[in-house]
């Protein structure tokens, strides 16, 4: 006598008559998923609206429209600064306030940054960029300046000194790269190098990924703001920017330090003593390596430590800028020349 078949058994053939059913269910579900996540590339227009300023201004460098801002003394020594890989001309702000006086200071998104965009050479390396500063110091009448460079923008700093020392007054590296990384690549690179998974993930949402970044690179946790977040997350979006990054991380080579040591520009190098993403000991490096050079370490700041305390590191800045020679001297600040009596008289 067959086994009785309970009252809550599937009949048989039930799953063989029913999967399509819950394949279309997951599909779907994937299909949902990956419309929630999918974000398109915004539109350049709004972007620009909403990132640039009254300092701003397109230059054209090489073909490409960049985004440039020149702020400070007009007469003051010329700063020309490079920010790092995924940044923006926006995190030199604090240091444009405190040297503003002192210095002209021009920041600008490297292509395939900010409000950049790509260019028609199509190259995202150390050198591509070192060639691009030339472009843009030609375009800007720049004959000698000093040259400051963050992370990333720290070896294509570096790189262009050791290869056009004429232009270059002076130099400044903040939490600068220049040696090969122990251990693995960090979690957005090692995911843009895998096939496929690369290629796919350039256009989902960048928020998450951006805000685990942004709390490696700062010390402090509370520089992660909502408006910061959506700042990086949207100028990824800017057109074009999305698919430099991931030619960037797919064809740059470690850097190669040997120049370092035939460097024979002043040098200053600046570090955050809690830098999670390059180790202090590559500042110790640096100082050894380039002839001469000081080392300012701040040991409460992280990967950014002109975003975190400006006022401290633009000081340090400010004590080691040496005026250039043929370069015109900022006007003296004005004096009080007001005769006031010896002897204030006291009211009824």
């Amino acid at each position: 006598m067959p086994p009785r078949r309970r009252r809550d058994d599937p009949p048989r053939g039930h799953w063989r008559r029913r999967w399509p059913i819950y394949l279309l269910f997951a599909v779907g579900a994937l299909a949902g998923a990956a419309l929630w996540a999918y974000s398109p590339s915004l539109p350049a227009e709004m972007l620009i609206a909403r990132y640039a300023n009254d300092r701003s201004k397109f230059v054209d460098v090489g073909g490409v429209r960049a985004h440039v801002r020149e702020q400070g003394n007009p007469d003051g020594i010329p700063v020309v600064l490079i920010h790092g890989s995924m940044g923006s001309l926006h995190m030199w702000e604090g240091w444009a306030r405190e040297l503003g006086k002192q210095a002209r200071l021009i920041s600008v998104d490297l292509p395939g940054h900010g409000l950049t965009g790509t260019w028609p050479r199509d190259e995202y390396t150390i050198d591509a960029y070192a060639d691009f500063v030339e472009v843009l110091v030609d375009a800007l009448n720049l004959d000698r300046f000093v040259l400051v460079g963050h992370s990333m923008g720290g070896a294509v700093a570096w790189t262009f000194a050791a290869t056009r020392p004429d232009r270059v007054s002076q130099l400044v590296l903040v939490d600068a790269a220049g040696y090969p990384r122990s251990g693995e690549a960090p979690l957005p690179i090692r995911l843009a190098r895998m096939p496929v998974v690369g290629d796919l993930g350039i256009y989902f949402k960048p928020d998450r990924l951006v805000r685990r970044s942004l709390a490696e690179v700062y010390a402090d946790p509370a520089m992660v703001t909502p408006d910061r977040i959506k700042r990086y997350a949207e100028l990824q979006r800017f057109p074009g920017n999305r698919q430099a990054t991931l030619q960037r991380a797919r064809t740059q080579e470690p850097p190669d330090p040997t120049p370092l040591k035939r460097l024979d520009v002043p040098t200053l190098i600046i570090w955050g003593g809690k830098d999670r993403w390059v180790p202090v000991a590559d500042a110790f490096r640096f100082q050894n390596d380039i002839k001469g050079a000081q080392l300012e370490i701040f040991e409460a700041l992280g990967h950014n430590p002109m975003e975190e305390d400006p006022k401290a590191t633009a000081a340090a800045v400010a004590a080691f800028l040496k005026p250039i020679p043929g370069q015109p001297k900022p006007p003296p600040e004005p004096v009080d020349t007001t005769v006031h009596p010896a002897v204030v008289p006291e009211k009824d």
